[in-house]
């Protein structure tokens, strides 16, 4: 059986250069805690108007695993974000999070 669970980043890159017309994205990176984690996706929310809610879920296979840190990195799509500084609040699994900022022209 699998199960999706809201997996921790631990570093985001967020390019500069964005316009207003072109696709906004960051790469998130972390460790996965074993082999049988896979990555998922990544559901982005918009509360408020410079604020994106970011969280990244993994699929966790109920078999052997190898009991090793399993490095990721995976680019994150924001879509068109308007003009301005926008606040991209990453939220982990454990209810902590981390916020960048992305300015866009």
């Amino acid at each position: 059986t699998t199960k999706e669970v809201n997996i921790s980043i631990s570093e985001v890159f967020v390019p500069g250069g964005f316009s207003s017309a072109n696709d906004a994205f960051v790469v998130v990176s972390g460790m996965f805690p074993n082999s049988c984690y896979r990555w998922g996706r990544t559901e982005v929310q918009n509360p408020s108007a410079n604020l994106y809610e970011i969280r990244s879920f993994a699929n966790v296979t109920q078999a052997m695993c190898l009991m090793v840190l399993v490095p990721y990195s995976k680019e994150v799509r924001l879509g068109r974000l308007p003009a301005g500084e926008h606040t991209l609040r990453f939220i982990n699994g454990d209810g902590t999070y981390m916020e960048r900022t992305v300015s866009v022209e």
